[in-house]
């Protein structure tokens, strides 16, 4: 046991050093400046930097439509999955998986064939209009399809081992004895027992919008990611201290994740 316990701690003490030491090698670029010594000037002109608000905020307003709209896809689709035919689920699993096979490259010119040939064929149709509408530099609703189809993997994984710890025939039909409806038993019942499984779907989907830069540089928008690499070019360390910053953040809403996953829910007293 205690061999055991020297091996767990030896393999954590490496993935430490493994994702400390370039971050510890990012700070000290970001705030070591030859001829000036030790400043946080990079990371004070992070904030007043163009682009910086727009940009993150953009994220932010993709990331929140992105998990809306994956969560309402998904799950009243895995609950039904696993009421009513779970002879299926591997069918669901494939072709929620099948994101992860298709490069984004690829992913991204067949979008972009599908945008360019839409305007050409429906000029005199309505739908020509709902082209140039998700196309909105203000907010790209066909960045928040995109990021649906890339999300449908980690989102699939987190809800369907949520309910695999979850008797959910047993709480619907709870539910349903005491008269409440489909919709209610499955906000009433199922979902506060999916807590966790929400709260991991989201994180991961937030993380994927945050970090995504292909998409939505070959489609010509600018979210957090392509802004980042934009001022790369000239504003090494300003960038640098823009990837840590956002880093930071993120490891914050992980930290508020782990909390609300892991707090205890009250017992029911009969």
């Amino acid at each position: 046991m205690a061999r055991l316990n020297l091996w767990r701690w030896a393999v954590l003490g490496l993935a430490g050093l493994y994702f400390l030491v370039p971050l510890a090698a990012s700070v000290v670029f970001t705030v070591d400046v030859p001829g000036q010594g030790v400043t946080f000037e990079a990371y004070t002109a992070v904030f007043s930097t163009a682009g910086f608000g727009s940009s993150l905020l953009l994220s932010l307003e993709l990331a929140a439509a992105t998990i809306a709209v994956v969560l309402l896809l998904m799950v009243p689709a895995m609950v039904a999955l696993r009421l009513g035919s779970p002879g299926l689920r591997p069918v669901v699993e494939v072709v929620c998986s099948l994101p992860l096979v298709v490069p984004p490259i690829a992913f991204v010119a067949g979008i972009g064939t599908v945008l360019r040939w839409g305007p050409e064929h429906l000029a005199r149709t309505p739908l020509f209009q709902t082209f140039v509408a998700i196309q909105d530099p203000g907010f790209p609703v066909v960045l928040v399809l995109a990021y649906v189809v890339m999300a449908l993997p980690f989102v699939h994984r987190a809800l369907d081992a949520g309910l695999r710890s979850v008797d959910v025939r047993t709480l619907v039909e709870a539910a349903r004895s005491c008269g409440a409806g489909w919709p209610q038993a499955l906000v009433r019942a199922v979902l506060p027992n999916l807590r966790g499984a929400l709260l991991n779907a989201s994180f991961l989907t937030l993380a994927l919008v945050l970090g995504e830069f292909t998409v939505a540089q070959l489609l010509g928008f600018q979210p957090f990611a392509v802004w980042i690499v934009n001022i790369s070019g000239s504003q090494a360390q300003l960038s640098v201290a823009v990837s840590v910053l956002s880093l930071l953040v993120t490891w914050v809403l992980l930290l508020v994740l782990a909390g609300f996953g892991g707090r205890t829910r009250p017992t029911s007293r009969g």
